[in-house]
């Protein structure tokens, strides 16, 4: 998202939870592109009953708008995928300066994380630049590298002018607005022994135990 010229800095904030009203700043780089507040609040509105206790991806993370608001409403822990070395050391050190201990920041290409062997998540945000064609082959790694539980949810965000993209046909759709520019939805991934089983709740994981710098995020026990 482009930003006036002479502004150093660009700035979000927190909108609900244990960091309410903190603000973060982020780099500004092409192709970074925050989901608008008015779509996050709503985003995490349909999210409320099942984002406490959750294991969160935040695939395309750029600014981090979606990972940071997921832990500050109690998600469990947050694996941050960014590629740009800016974008990724900013979002390490906000998150420092939250004293986010739940969180992990991979500095990596989406697509090229996504071939490693999978953990599943009970959520997974997919934002990513716009003009890159990013989400169908996002979507099909998720689901081939076992990334997903087995009744997670899927958060997609994209440009509204631009065709949907093929999606697994165990995704299901829950919600979808557009706003402006952007069109955003929330799929339920949905196995075939769920289709007619009454819905768990997502359980709650263990709290993550402080690694080094330079280890996986991936680890059987997640770090910052």
């Amino acid at each position: 998202m482009s930003r006036p010229s002479g502004r150093p800095t660009n700035q979000l904030r927190v909108i609900a939870g244990q960091w309410r009203g903190r603000r973060w700043s982020f780099p500004d780089l092409p192709g970074l592109r925050p989901t608008p507040d008015r779509v996050r609040e709503t985003l995490f509105n349909w999210l409320a009953p099942v984002l406490p206790g959750a294991r969160c991806l935040d695939l395309f993370a750029g600014s981090g708008a979606l990972g940071i608001e997921a832990l500050s409403r109690g998600a469990a822990e947050v694996i941050f995928v960014e590629r740009h070395p800016l974008a990724a050391r900013a979002l390490r050190e906000n998150l420092e300066r939250l004293q986010a201990r739940e969180a992990c920041v991979e500095p990596a290409d989406a697509l090229d994380w996504l071939r490693q062997p999978g953990r599943p998540f009970e959520i997974a945000f997919l934002d990513p630049p716009f003009g890159e064609a990013l989400l169908e082959p996002a979507c099909a790694a998720l689901e081939q590298g076992g990334w997903l539980a087995a009744d997670s949810w899927i958060y997609l965000e994209g440009e509204a002018a631009t065709h949907r993209p093929a999606l697994p046909a165990s995704w299901v759709a829950h919600r979808d607005k557009i706003a402006g520019a952007v069109a955003y939805r929330l799929l339920r991934r949905r196995t075939p022994t769920l289709f007619t089983a009454s819905v768990p709740a997502i359980p709650k994981v263990d709290a993550p135990q402080e690694k080094g710098r330079g280890e996986s995020c991936l680890a059987p026990r997640l770090s910052r």
